[in-house]
């Protein structure tokens, strides 16, 4: 036994060679079996990776069809913390998670969408896995935030698509430049898709998709990091040493070195000689320095950028890009967004282009994602794209947001002209159904006016009824060659009471006539309250005068409904009557006496009991501004006619086009203009017996506010108030909106579908700009040119602006309808549908009214007593 272990020993070590070299035998076999048939695992492989992509693929499509898609609109105040928008951020990145188990990665995302085709300035969607929609319904932005859920977007064909995919330069580890919230991150692509034009088929979308990232991917690129790293610190380190050691010889071979060591007798021969030279030891690489933003695995995300642009016009879907990829280029700093692909002379190949244009296009028809490996960014370097368009953005505004106007349109309402960014300009206009009220603010000269006559001249050529009330004259001049046009010839009439040339005609209008189907005591309150507003008389300081004149306008009023009824309303009363009625005897009995049973018990009361005991004195406050008006030419025949032809209801029922132009701001034009409100008040309101559907649609402009709301602040309040429901707009222009009445300035800037403000002092257009949250201020506004405005508009309910708009020169805007030759014939016709005549046989007219009016009282008091009906007793 002892003999046999040495043999098996040797049998062993003889037998180890052997076997090692069968083992390199056969490792060189399957070498060059490899070699000459390598095409067989090449092929397997290339199988074995086909089929899993194709699974893969299949699966990755089958959960795209499991998708939700929001779109979120902010309000005009959105203005987001960075705290809300971090964490918006979280909800994002968890949301990409809410898939099914079996579901690839690449479909596990959440893509934002920033699209502009023309439809809005910049829409914001959400598209993600459908369990996540109730995460991502609740936004941390709160109510300045809606979220409704988006319907499939369709998109027609266009002639020229660009497509790009973006991928992070620089250094794989540095962040993005952390771009500050105001202005706007978002500004830049707003601007790259301003001047967007969809009637040329532009389009432009951004998506922006954010994937969780997965540990192993994050693991394995954080270990090349690291490798990389330390590879660069040894190179450096070995470069150091290098640059040492030839530092170290140049110096020892120097004449200075040579003679020092000379000098100072320390001469050494051969190597022993040299000073020993340490090279630099590599440092120990630190983690947190090599890996940058990777080094934390907290809210550290992939993502995935791709732009497709499109026209139907050549060359502006690469205009379109390159504004794009230059608005991404804010974002850069230690990285940056750059386009993927390289570039050969004329040529890009990228994702335009074969081999990437295929895989382009199936992540982004199926929203998958598959992110180059450099893509890895921290979600605060995310924050400018995590929201929508915030307050500090400035949009564009598109033909969607506010409407080209149309000439001849009834539909839309001029309002300006308006510059795009890319200095287009056009004619922009509001809805007229939405256009309820509209405000103008602005120094003297500054353009208000001519806005508001371009405005009326294209209502008016579009079939719509109008009127013009300006104290001053000066519009109707400047109106009249843009309204000389035939089939608007018959609908214009003028209430000219300035009395202009040497045979002035005058148009007639009676406040108390009954001819035209009024009812009695609305024409009565209508008169009174004219009165009342105009002189300052309330319930408090002029009880009595309120009261002689109600019942003194109350009795003339029934005299004209009997005249009217007796088929004479030539015979009608006049405001001038009134003092007849108060100190004539004779004439009262007669008028009480014709109107018996027409009054009711308690004014027949007054007449018979309080009348009688007032003295001669308590009529002078009444008497003394009918006196005024009596004494003046123009309005004594202008109020003294019968039958007067101006009738406002009518004229809104007949879309007619009324000027008026009462002729000043003295006291008995402030009279005329408060009876002209009033009248206007009491009319609208009277259109109550149509149905709203049937009420044809009028506008009433008034120029100098401050004239008017001085003589009938509460009218002009209560047309701000009440106006709308029956159909019937008002535009008022004033120079001081402080100046107007407390009353009618709150209800003006309450209900005003349109704000407007021109140049003037800061203090004058401060008003406006605080409802506009002094955004712009009112320095800005100060500073405007002439014809320049700020405006406010609504448009679909929602308010746009403030936008700067240039107010539309009846010179440009309407030169094709521009008949300055037909200016004369449209002034005289305008006068005669006016019923206008000269001022001298008015005024012969007028003089006999009161002896007309006295001879049908006579006689209609003698025919109720023929009738049977007592005369009562008491009278004065």
């Amino acid at each position: 036994m002892g003999s046999a272990a040495p043999y098996l020993s040797g049998q062993a070590a003889a037998s180890a060679p052997g076997e090692v070299f069968g083992l390199l035998t056969g490792l060189a076999h399957i070498a060059g079996w490899l070699i000459t048939y390598w095409w067989v695992p090449a092929t397997a492989a290339l199988i074995g990776w086909a089929v899993s992509e194709l699974v893969v693929r299949r699966l990755a499509r089958a959960a795209s069809t499991q998708k939700m898609a929001l779109e979120l609109v902010p309000s005009r105040h959105f203005n987001p913390s960075l705290e809300e928008i971090f964490r918006r951020g979280v909800q994002l990145a968890r949301a990409s998670t809410s898939m099914p188990w079996w579901a690839p990665r690449r479909s596990k995302t959440v893509q934002i969408r920033l699209r502009a085709d023309g439809s809005s300035p910049l829409r914001y969607r959400i598209e993600g896995p459908a369990g996540a929609q109730r995460l991502l319904s609740i936004t941390p932005f709160g109510p300045d935030v809606t979220v409704k859920k988006a319907s499939p977007l369709r998109d027609k064909p266009r002639k020229h698509v660009v497509r790009a995919e973006f991928v992070l330069r620089g250094r794989p580890t540095a962040p993005l430049r952390e771009v500050p919230l105001e202005p706007d991150p978002l500004q830049p692509l707003v601007d790259a898709v301003s001047d967007l034009r969809a009637e040329l088929g532009d389009l432009a979308e951004v998506r922006l998709d954010i994937q969780r990232a997965p540990k192993w991917a994050l693991r394995s690129h954080r270990v090349q990091l690291m490798a990389q790293a330390r590879r660069v610190e040894r190179r450096e380190a070995q470069r150091a040493a290098r640059w040492i050691r030839q530092d170290a010889s140049g110096i020892e071979d120097s004449l200075t070195w040579q003679l020092q060591q000379l000098v100072t007798g320390k001469q050494g021969g051969g190597a022993g000689g040299r000073r020993l030279v340490m090279p630099p030891v590599p440092r120990r690489v630190d983690a947190a320095e090599a890996l940058g933003k990777l080094a934390e695995d907290d809210h550290l995300v992939r993502v995935q950028l791709l732009v497709m642009c499109a026209s139907d016009t050549e060359g502006r879907a690469h205009a379109r890009l390159a504004q794009l990829q230059a608005a991404l280029d804010v974002f850069g700093g230690g990285a940056r967004w750059a386009m993927r692909g390289w570039r050969l002379g004329p040529w890009r190949f990228g994702a335009d282009r074969w081999p990437s244009r295929r895989g382009f296009e199936r992540r982004w028809a199926l929203g998958h994602c598959q992110p180059p490996r450099a893509n890895w960014v921290r979600l605060e370097e995310l924050t400018g794209l995590l929201k929508p368009p915030t307050v500090h953005c400035r949009l564009p505004l598109l033909a969607s947001d506010l409407p080209t106007f149309q000439h001849g349109n009834p539909d839309l309402l001029l309002q300006g002209i308006y510059r795009a960014p890319d200095g287009r300009r056009r004619l922009v206009a509001t809805y007229a159904r939405e256009t309820l009220f509209e405000v103008g603010v602005g120094k003297a000269g500054g353009g208000k006016t001519e806005r508001a006559l371009a405005q009326a001249i294209g209502w008016a050529h579009a079939g719509g009824g109008l009127l013009f009330l300006d104290p001053h004259r000066d519009s109707w001049p400047r109106a009249m060659p843009f309204l000389a046009h035939d089939h608007l010839a018959e609908r214009i009439t003028l209430i000219d009471l300035n009395a202009v040339g040497p045979a002035p005609q005058i148009s007639s209008w009676n406040p108390i006539g009954m001819h035209q189907g009024q009812v009695a005591h609305e024409v009565v309150e209508a008169v009174t309250d004219a009165y009342a507003s105009a002189l300052g008389w309330d319930d408090a300081s002029a009880p009595r005068a309120l009261t002689i004149l109600t019942a003194a306008v109350a009795v003339l009023v029934a005299v004209n409904e009997a005249a009217c009824r007796a088929g004479r309303p030539e015979d009608q009363a006049t405001v001038f009557h009134v003092r007849a009625l108060l100190t004539d005897a004779p004439f009262r009995k007669a008028a009480l006496a014709a109107v018996e049973g027409r009054l009711d018990e308690e004014t027949r009361s007054w007449w018979q009991v309080v009348f009688p005991t007032l003295p001669p004195d308590a009529f002078a406050v009444v008497l003394n501004p009918i006196a005024r008006l009596a004494a003046n030419p123009v309005t004594r025949v202008f109020l003294g006619q019968p039958a007067g032809v101006y009738n406002i209801r009518a004229a809104m029922d007949d879309r007619m086009i009324v000027w008026v132009c009462p002729g000043g701001n003295g006291p008995t034009d402030r009279l005329i203009t408060a009876l002209l409100a009033r009248d206007l008040l009491r009319a609208v309101r009277s259109r109550r017996d149509v149905p709203e559907d049937r009420r044809v649609p009028f506008r009433a402009y008034f120029d100098e506010l401050i004239t008017l709301t001085g003589v009938a602040p509460e009218t002009i309040a209560s047309m701000f108030e009440d106006f709308r429901k029956y159909r019937v707009h008002v535009h008022g222009m004033t120079q001081l909106l402080a100046r107007l009445p407390i009353a009618v300035r709150l209800s003006l800037v309450q209900n005003a579908s349109t704000l407007a403000s021109t140049a003037g002092s800061q203090s004058a257009v401060a008003p406006i700009t605080s409802e506009w949250g002094d955004s712009p201020g009112p320095d800005v506004v100060a500073a405007l040119d002439r014809y320049e405005h700020y405006m406010s508009l609504t448009i679909h309910g929602r308010r746009i602006g403030p936008v700067r708009i240039t107010g539309p020169h009846l010179d440009d805007v309407f030169a094709d309808h521009a008949r300055p030759h037909q200016a004369a014939a449209l002034e005289r016709s305008a006068r005669r549908v006016a019923g206008a005549a000269p001022l001298e046989q008015l005024t012969a007219r007028a003089a006999g009214q009161l002896h007309r009016v006295g001879d049908f009282l006579t006689q209609h008091a003698a025919t109720v007593l023929v009738a049977g009906r007592n005369q009562p007793r008491g009278y004065q």
